[in-house]
């Protein structure tokens, strides 16, 4: 009946809920006058204010009403009710009680005096009969009268939600208690913050308890769960925080980053598994504008692979930086289809001044590229397109070589022949002394940036006609680890598995790897390539390796479960070791030698690495063309440990087509 009546209020017009609030209001001002002179002179002069004073009694409301309707108070949705109304309500009271104060004191000269106290009377009981009907109306509608009762003894606090704490007693802990409030699929127990000042206080009806006493909170409240809103705390203090968490049964998720609440791409109560960044510990460092815009502002962009985990945040931050026109170059027409589309929205969001152009093609196909970037006028070419993933690339050799380096020779030699002035190359960590051929043939792609950056007019690859072309071209590379949450990162892998029950799957116990966020690796990536004069190898700083399996821990202890083990048998999850899949390392390197030096940005160094002559090279290049389109893999691995120095392969050829053909043999 209840729920039925809620329902019907709310379903009625707007401007039946308004007179229904103006009929209410007027009743309480009536109640809230013959109350104050009921608290003035007793139960024994009950009938007296309306036998003496009805004048009173009318100019009240008349007094009351208008006010209330100028600030708003009929405005308010009565579900949303909050501190500003609270305030428009304390405010329009108090401005009708001095104008009544104002009417007496002028009406009393010509009639029955009326007390001085009955306009303060009538003051504080309007603001708690109009103010206190309208939180308990806002109670009611939102159906969550828990929130109401909680304090009230003897009464039964368990409605069955999953339990939570928030750490956190700031802004963003309060906006995050209300949001849960509101939905009420989870019930907040208590408050979590190091801030001594609030430690052991109550805050929206929550006890703060501090951080060094995170079991006792368990143990006070049965919290199951954790919330971080701390939003605007440094990535080494959730570092911090999640160390401490992970020693406890309790599943660790949080709200939204700072940067992500103010640009409005999320709310409060969006709440997400853990950043993994977070455990990494590192903030960024704050980009320099110049390197940044350098390239970029007011010029023609083009970016290949420009679906893909690189290429499409780099799209997002250079379209932040106002190109005049931002080319997408992207094979897979759904990943083109997807960032055209987030873009497109972006640019008529923010009414941003860039022409935004999708391109579907394969940066095989030399001839389309000349044309887009000859048409365009392009200036500058972010090279983010190329196959990444180690073990396909393995069992895939002609792909790998096709793509991976004919593919960026088409591009750098289409760059050059369309005088772009600026061409970056993507690279990656396992460029340095690879045992894959991904790797090698990312090296293989840098040698061959190399070499053209030393040449004033070289006589490109496949041109019978032997023309030198004059090479207006700043070729540079920029090298880096992995990237949180890029396609084939081992994170995505990790929750799916941890939510599927395990187990997690890590190659080796000893493995390590580089991790970046994709952010700012992509802005890294836009400011070194505006530094250098040709032919630089810029290193990323990564950081401290990070061990997978610890990770994979980590991620166990923060999901609020624990490690399946030899030591622990009746754990929740185990993880189990499969193996170095073919061309894996254990460890990653950034450096094929000692020679590195600073640059102007503390996270970019750069490294002077040898390199092989364009005319040598081409010649090189001419022979592993010819073995890759006759499948001839045991001469591509021979030419791929001529050309890429530290290249030790292991084991044996994994090609499919190689494997098919020895097995028909």
């Amino acid at each position: 009946m209840t729920d039925r009546l809620r329902t019907g209020m709310l379903l009625l017009p707007r401007r039946y809920k308004r007179a229904l609030q103006v009929v209410t209001d007027v009743l309480l001002v009536w109640f809230a006058l013959w109350l104050a002179f009921l608290v003035r002179l007793g139960i024994d002069e009950i009938y007296h204010p309306l036998r003496l004073h009805y004048w009173l009694f009318l100019a009240a409301p008349v007094i009351a009403i208008p006010i209330f309707i100028r600030f708003g108070m009929y405005r308010a949705v009565m579900r949303y009710f909050g501190n500003d109304a609270l305030i428009a309500i304390g405010k329009a009271v108090s401005l009708s009680s001095l104008i009544l104060a104002l009417v007496v004191y002028w009406h009393s000269n010509h009639t029955a005096i009326v007390p001085r106290s009955i306009v303060f009377n009538y003051w504080w009981l309007s603001l708690v009969l109009i103010g206190g009907l309208r939180l308990i109306m806002r109670q009611y509608f939102l159906g969550d009268w828990f929130a109401a009762r909680q304090h009230v003894p003897f009464t039964n606090r368990d409605n069955g939600l999953p339990k939570v704490a928030i750490y956190g007693a700031g802004a963003a802990g309060n906006q995050l208690v209300a949001a849960l409030r509101i939905g009420r699929m989870m019930r907040p127990v208590a408050f979590i913050d190091d801030d001594e000042s609030v430690a052991d206080r109550v805050i929206s009806g929550l006890q703060v308890f501090r951080g060094n006493d995170i079991q006792k909170m368990i143990d006070a409240t049965g919290a199951e769960e954790i919330l971080l809103a701390i939003p605007s705390a440094s990535r080494a203090r959730r570092r911090e925080i999640l160390g401490l968490l992970e020693n406890f049964p309790l599943h660790v998720r949080s709200v939204p980053g700072f940067m992500d609440l103010a640009s409005g791409r999320v709310k409060v109560d969006d709440i997400q598994e853990v950043d993994i960044a977070d455990l990494l510990g590192r903030d960024a460092v704050p980009a320099q504008e110049d390197l940044l815009s350098r390239c970029v502002t007011g010029q023609v962009v083009m970016v290949t692979g420009a679906g893909g985990s690189i290429g499409s945040e780099l799209c997002r931050q250079i379209l932040m930086l106002e190109p005049k026109a931002l080319l997408l170059f992207e094979h897979s027409e759904f990943n083109l289809y997807s960032i055209h589309g987030e873009l497109e929205q972006r640019i008529r969001r923010e009414s941003l001044p860039v022409r935004l152009v999708p391109f579907l093609g394969s940066i095989r196909n030399q001839k389309h590229l000349i044309d887009t970037m000859t048409m365009w006028g392009v200036n500058t070419v972010y090279h983010a397109a190329a196959y990444k993933h180690v073990p396909l690339v393995e069992h895939n050799i002609a792909e790998g070589v096709l793509n991976n380096v004919i593919g960026t020779l088409n591009t750098a030699q289409a760059a050059l022949q369309a005088n772009v002035a600026n061409f970056v190359l993507i690279s990656t960590d396992k460029a340095v002394r690879p045992t894959n051929v991904m790797g090698s043939t990312k090296r293989l792609a840098e040698l061959v940036l190399q070499a053209l950056s030393k040449e004033v007019a070289p006589v490109l690859f496949g041109d019978s006609g032997k023309v030198a072309r004059v090479n207006k071209t700043r070729f540079t590379m920029v090298r880096f680890g992995n990237v949180l949450g890029s396609s084939g990162s081992v994170i995505p892998l990790f929750h799916k598995q941890i939510q599927a029950g395990g187990p997690l799957t890590v190659t080796h116990p000893k493995i390590t790897r580089y991790f970046m966020t994709i952010p700012e690796a992509a802005q890294l990536v836009i400011q070194a390539g505006s530094m250098g004069l040709g032919g630089d190898v810029f290193v990323l700083d990564m950081g401290e390796p990070v061990r997978i399996a610890a990770l994979a821990e980590k991620m166990i202890h923060l999901s609020g479960l624990s490690v399946r083990s030899e030591k622990n048998p009746h754990g929740d999850i185990a993880i189990e070791f499969t193996g170095l899949r073919p061309g894996e390392k254990l460890y990653e390197e950034l450096l094929i030698g000692d020679n590195v030096s600073p640059t102007r940005h503390p996270m970019i160094l750069t490294a002077s690495e040898d390199f092989l002559v364009w005319d040598v090279l081409k010649d090189r290049l001419t022979l592993l063309l010819k073995a890759v389109e006759t499948e001839d893999f045991t001469v591509v691995r021979q030419l791929l440990r001529e050309l890429v120095s530290g290249y030790t392969p292991e084991g044996e050829i994994v090609d499919w087509v190689y494997q098919q053909r020895l097995r028909d043999i």
